[in-house]
């Protein structure tokens, strides 16, 4: 004779907003160095880069200083999605998720594999709608949550 376990649903705990921006800019920049990444196998990429050129740029300080800061924003709003006050959050996700679709379409220009770059770019930008819309859709408090889980909720008035 057997026992049958009974059936159980998995627990849907709600996940914080600031959690899922955070792991929303983390897959961004991962799949965008995946990209890159990739791109050294497209056939000349190497041999450009070894003769100081990426895709139209000639390799110097300025352009390395460049791509770094470039990338760094997206990297740092993975931290500051989480550490930033909500409403300081909510606008530097939105901002920066506006900002980062030029950026992202224009990377089409250096792509050799249309089909390659062009999921790619696909796929950011799906993130970056995804960022926008957790950022725009933000849940609000009511006061009465805000002064339960306020810090100095003995010297908010009631």
């Amino acid at each position: 004779m057997s026992t049958r376990q009974p059936t159980t649903t998995l627990d849907e705990q709600r996940m914080p907003v600031r959690a899922k921006l955070a792991a929303a800019w983390t897959s961004f920049m991962f799949l965008y160095a995946y990209v890159d990444i990739l791109n050294f196998y497209t056939p000349g990429t190497v041999e450009d880069i070894l003769d100081g050129k990426v895709f139209e740029f000639d390799l110097s300080q300025t352009f390395s200083t460049s791509a770094l800061a470039l990338m760094a924003v997206p990297i740092f709003m993975v931290v500051l999605s989480v550490i930033l006050p909500a409403r300081a959050s909510r606008i530097a996700n939105l901002v920066v998720a506006a900002v980062y679709v030029p950026v992202t379409v224009f990377n089409i220009a250096g792509g050799h594999y249309l089909y390659f770059y062009g999921l790619g770019i696909v796929l950011e930008l799906v993130l970056l709608a995804l960022i926008a819309w957790y950022a725009w859709t933000w849940p609000r408090a009511t006061t009465s949550a805000v002064i339960a889980t306020s810090p100095d909720r003995e010297s908010i008035p009631r």
